[in-house]
């Protein structure tokens, strides 16, 4: 029994390990971090996160939030498909926008992002 308990630890840890590889990245996790990024105004992250093509529609989406506080409510994505290159991620949730105690909410339901991966990476291409 006592020999059986470390090769148990043994593979519950490389199982853990496996498993967090497994959500380290993907398309589901690019969309999420790409809005974390989105609602701190971490501009250089949210440039390494998107695909070339979208990096400066996505700073310049950032760059509206400046004079305003920004949050995300709820969020929670899934795949929601393909088409061609991309696969597209829906999300539940809002971002929350604040301004002289006001809030505004946009709903991320209304939005399918586009995810592409190059070179290894998943990067945030758009969204409808």
């Amino acid at each position: 029994m006592r020999k059986l308990v470390p090769f148990v630890s043994m593979l519950l840890a490389f199982a853990f390990l496996l498993s967090a590889c497994g959500t380290a990245s993907g398309p589901v996790r690019a969309v999420e971090d790409y809005l974390g990024a989105l609602v701190s105004k971490d501009i250089n992250r949210l440039v390494v996160l998107s695909c070339a093509d979208w990096a400066q529609s996505a700073a310049d989406e950032m760059n509206s939030f400046q004079a305003v506080t920004i949050r995300l409510e709820g969020l929670s994505c899934a795949e929601a498909g393909t088409d061609g290159a991309y696969t597209l991620v829906d999300c539940q949730g809002n971002i929350v926008v604040s301004y002289d105690g006001e809030d505004q909410a946009i709903d991320l339901s209304l939005r399918t992002y586009q995810v592409v991966e190059q070179g290894g990476e998943y990067l945030v291409c758009g969204y409808r």
